[in-house]
């Protein structure tokens, strides 16, 4: 880990993260994905403050600059990855990869059971990132409603059925 580290989100860095979110939504402008999505709509500052207020985000700094961050949040035993984003100019260093270990470690340490998210499926950063990292996709989503609902809200605010994907990583 060269160049930049990671910490545990404090209220204050909710600032920050909306402009990260909407920097790192430049990888989607060129892609048949990126047309279903306003990269201009992201997440509110009350939004990452309620969830940084749950313990269990991280940010990454570069020089005291927040460059990226992962925020999730407690679904019952698991902990669900809401976003995670590294912002355009510090992309391809690492940090992504950084940041979902440290929550793998973070998610481990607190007793939850695995981690789960929902991504685009072909994407090279997303659903082939998060396999590489021991996620699988949820092929069964009757048996895991609330990944269910989440995809079922996702395509119904216009992102595209046939490449959303709900993934599960089981902690040991």
């Amino acid at each position: 880990m060269s160049g930049f580290s990671i910490r545990l989100a404090r209220p204050d860095d909710a600032a920050h993260l909306p402009a990260i979110e909407r920097a790192a939504a430049v990888l989607f402008r060129d892609t048949a994905e990126g047309a279903a999505i306003d990269l201009d709509e992201v997440r509110t500052v009350a939004d990452y403050r309620g969830m940084i207020a749950k313990g269990h985000c991280l940010v990454a700094e570069i020089d005291e600059r927040i460059v990226g961050f992962l925020a999730s949040r407690p679904a019952g035993r698991e902990l669900h990855v809401e976003e995670m984003d590294v912002h355009s100019d510090a992309q391809r260093k690492g940090i992504g990869s950084v940041l979902m270990r440290a929550c793998i470690v973070d998610a481990q340490n607190s007793g939850f059971r695995a981690l789960t998210l929902t991504t685009f499926r072909d994407l090279g950063w997303n659903g082939p990132f998060y396999a590489r990292l021991g996620f699988v996709e949820v092929e069964d989503l009757d048996a895991h409603p609330r990944l269910a609902q989440t995809i079922a809200q996702e395509i119904s605010d216009g992102l595209p059925a046939d490449s959303r994907i709900a993934m599960i990583r089981f902690l040991s």
